[in-house]
């Protein structure tokens, strides 16, 4: 509590210092513990185990100030499970953290250049997002050049991971990250309708000669580009999107793959709506070297909580590189009032072949349906609940291990509690 309590007076002191009236600032916080009952999160519960659970809690202090010439924001979070540390402790598991702390040269009304680290959202967060649910999110190390006049927006942004500053260089190869990244976004609005476009090359370091003992580094770049349309009227809301993706994945191996979606929600009466929708990742036969090309489709770096199901059985940190997915399914809304209702059913299905050595199995991997409820105390608190149930199939099994016998399930309560302390404009 001192600790956040210091933060708090340095924040203020950054933020409010010299003439406010010619400045924006904003001072903030956000507190979001959240219970959990695991009972085959992810992957299929295996016989003989017993269900997780656990409260989990992150914690945010956020500065934001803009003037003509610049923006800067500064957002420091701590990510703790409730009893990780005993009460009289001297540290945190895992400390207090740097999520964001970048800034932004405002050149003209249109143009404008951010460095540092920030999170990254592009459209419905399929291929970049902050991954907002995880209580660690997700933030770059990146500088992108920025152009928006409001009906068009242009973003080029690169980043250079390193492990740590040295005189000689330090392989990279082993890492869970990009060591290069450049991409280019656009998003323009045409009336009701907008389209998007993105071009993605993705750098993965990579040992270029295993047969011997000193490692070779060498970076494999992976090209992903495609377009995304939107139409948003007043009874009708549609999304398509297609991606393909080529070059080399991160073992350096040629990489031929594709990504296809499309969903339409009806908003039948007030606060109703009604959906559909479907998701095609490419994927690779288990029993297919694929002529020495990987056809599985990767959505990098997007809040993959989001799609394929609220259990992340897919795509959430696995189902990295494998069968691919075809996913259906159906959001049904109801909003009234501070309460929202969602219902999501969804049927999944693997895009390539699932084999063993006595037989190919059924693509069908199986049934989830996602519920939540969310009731708005006010614009500050927040309570959300949730459960999913999982129906799975032999192939499923089959990809995950577990027992698709046993009940799977998962639940979940949270609260959120977003306060401003000071905000002038």
């Amino acid at each position: 509590m001192k600790k956040f309590y210091f933060l708090l007076i340095a924040l203020s002191s950054m933020f409010l210092g010299g003439n406010i009236f010619a400045q924006t600032a904003k001072i903030s916080a956000e507190l979001r513990p959240r219970f959990e009952f695991r009972n085959g999160y992810k992957t299929l519960m295996p016989d003989g185990n017993n269900a997780a659970a656990f409260i989990s809690q992150r914690t945010r202090l956020n500065g934001f100030y803009a003037n003509e010439n610049f923006r800067f924001k500064l957002s420091l979070q701590d990510v703790r499970v409730w009893g990780d540390v005993k009460q009289l402790n001297k540290s945190d598991v895992n400390g207090t953290s740097v999520h964001e702390a970048w800034g932004e040269i405002l050149f003209s009304k249109t143009f404008s250049f951010k460095v540092g680290r920030q999170e990254i959202i592009y459209d419905d967060h399929r291929i970049f997002g902050n991954v907002g649910w995880t209580q660690q999110a997700r933030s770059h190390d990146a500088a992108i050049f920025r152009y928006n006049d409001k009906k068009h927006s242009v973003d080029l942004g690169f980043a250079y991971n390193a492990l740590q500053e040295s005189l000689y260089r330090v392989d990279y190869i082993g890492m869970k990250n990009y060591k290069a990244l450049q991409f280019i976004h656009y998003h323009g609005v045409f009336n009701k309708i907008s389209l998007s476009v993105l071009e993605l090359y993705n750098g993965v370091a990579y040992d270029s000669d295993t047969a011997v003992a000193t490692t070779a580094e060498k970076v494999a770049w992976s090209m992903t580009i495609g377009p995304r349309l939107t139409y948003k009227g007043d009874k009708v809301k549609a999304n398509l999107t297609f991606y393909y993706q080529g070059g080399k994945n991160g073992a350096n191996v040629d990489l031929a793959a594709t990504y296809f979606a499309g969903d339409v929600m009806f908003n039948l009466a007030k606060g109703f709506g009604l959906g559909l929708g479907f998701e095609y990742l490419s994927g690779t036969a288990t029993n297919d070297k694929g002529n020495g090309k990987d056809k599985s489709f990767t959505p990098f770096y997007g809040t993959n909580h989001k799609f394929n199901g609220w259990m992340d059985y897919f795509y959430v940190a696995n189902h990295l590189g494998n069968v691919g997915l075809t996913d259906i399914y159906l959001p049904i809304k109801y909003k009234h009032e501070k309460w929202l209702f969602l219902l999501i059913p969804h049927y999944f299905m693997s895009s390539a072949t699932v084999s063993d050595a006595n037989k190919d199995y059924s693509n069908g991997l199986g049934t989830e349906i996602d519920l939540t409820v969310k009731y708005s105390l006010s614009k500050e608190v927040q309570l959300q609940a949730g459960y999913s149930q999982m129906l799975a199939t032999e192939t499923m099994q089959v990809l995950k291990g577990g027992n698709y016998q046993n009940t799977n399930n998962w639940a979940w309560v949270m609260i959120t509690f977003k306060p401003t302390f000071f905000e002038k404009k």
